[in-house]
């Protein structure tokens, strides 16, 4: 069995700002996989974190994903067990995982078990609505459905989460001009970014479920527990939460608290084997999984692969940054047709890395050396 001889934090810088905190993991026989954390201020974090691991993961078997993902997390645990050293994480497993389908010429989703589907629908996940005007709004989600023919649309209000209620009138106006503007058949989800109190997320729920959206995601604080009980229970549109969580206690919590769709993401809850448990809890408890994802190649992939695998995953995939971010770093970056994606049988996550367009990119303070 080939062992892991070299792990790589790597810091990329994009041009229209921001960045993205990707590890590469390489075995003895130079084969390597790639993996994305969560790129909250940037990554640093995280990819310090993976830095102060690196000689627990060099020399450990390549296919150990598992053993080598629970040894890390009780080893860190004190610096966690959420946030940073979840997204540490999530980029380690994501990278061996690839890794792993790169030694035995598979693709990750057969190696979870194989794919009920590999062509999978995508939702438009539009932020920034906040900040727009009505008309603003309405013109911005017919850019979107005009480009890429979503099979869905969701609209992302990106609250300032020191405020609560900023604009409840103008939140329900654009939420019913841009129901005229898809018409009465077309799924809809309302994203409040946690911008609400318990009163108003009410209010603009019960709008919501006149207009027939799909869901309201994440009304109140993320880690206001009772507060989404309380909007769970006084509303019939199902409430979506889940992006912030990281360990399966909080996703539980979520859940005992009446959410109905948990959105747990891959590079934030410690990869393919961490939101694989996500997804049995989730199936366990009888309530919907729709992974979040904004990264829009690692990441995005990443939990396309996990998705095909699951059984019960009837709503569209998260797709939130159609405009080339990250693209000029591999030679195939994904890219949808007719309103969804194709997942290939090429070998790990079947991302090719364009290395000349990498190292542009990279920040060399990033490397482990």
């Amino acid at each position: 069995m080939l062992n892991i001889t070299r792990i790589e934090p790597l810091l990329m810088h994009w041009p229209r700002g921001g960045s993205s905190a990707y590890v590469r993991l390489t075995a003895e026989d130079g084969t390597f996989g790639l993996g994305e954390a969560s790129p909250m201020y940037g990554g640093r974090a995280s990819l310090q974190i993976v830095r102060d691991l690196a000689g627990d993961i060099e020399g450990r078997p390549a296919l150990d994903s598992a053993v080598l993902h629970d040894t890390l997390f009780h080893k860190a645990i004190k610096l966690g067990p959420d946030g940073a050293l979840a997204g540490a994480l999530a980029a380690i497993d994501i990278a061996m995982w690839d890794l792993k389908g790169r030694l035995l010429g598979q693709p990750i989703h057969r190696l979870l078990g194989g794919a009920w589907r590999t062509t999978l629908p995508f939702y438009a996940s539009i932020g920034g609505h906040g900040a727009r005007s009505v008309d603003q709004t309405v013109a911005e989600v017919e850019r979107w459905m005009k480009k890429l023919e979503p099979a869905m649309v969701k609209i992302r209000f990106d609250a300032d989460k020191t405020t609560r209620d900023a604009d409840i009138e103008g939140d329900i106006a654009k939420a019913r001009a841009v129901r005229r503007l898809v018409g009465d058949g077309f799924p809809l989800a309302f994203d409040a970014n946690n911008g609400l109190s318990v009163q108003g997320a009410i209010r603009i729920g019960r709008v919501l479920e006149e207009l027939g959206y799909v869901w309201f995601e994440e009304p109140v604080q993320h880690y206001h527990k009772a507060g989404f009980e309380k909007v769970a229970a006084a509303l019939d549109v199902p409430i979506a939460a889940g992006e912030q969580e990281y360990t399966l206690g909080g996703v539980q919590a979520l859940i005992d608290a009446g959410v109905g769709i948990i959105q747990a993401d891959i590079i934030k809850t410690g990869g393919f084997t961490g939101l694989n448990h996500v997804a049995s809890l989730t199936r366990a408890a009888g309530v919907d999984f729709v992974p979040h994802q904004t990264q829009p190649v690692i990441g995005h992939v990443a939990s396309m692969h996990l998705v095909a695998t699951l059984l019960h995953s009837h709503h569209p995939v998260e797709y939130s940054d159609p405009w080339g971010r990250q693209d000029e770093v591999f030679n195939n970056p994904p890219s949808p047709r007719s309103g969804a994606f194709t997942l290939t049988d090429a070998p790990g996550l079947g991302l090719e890395l364009n290395e000349p367009a990498l190292t542009a990119r990279l920040e060399p303070a990033a490397q482990v050396p």
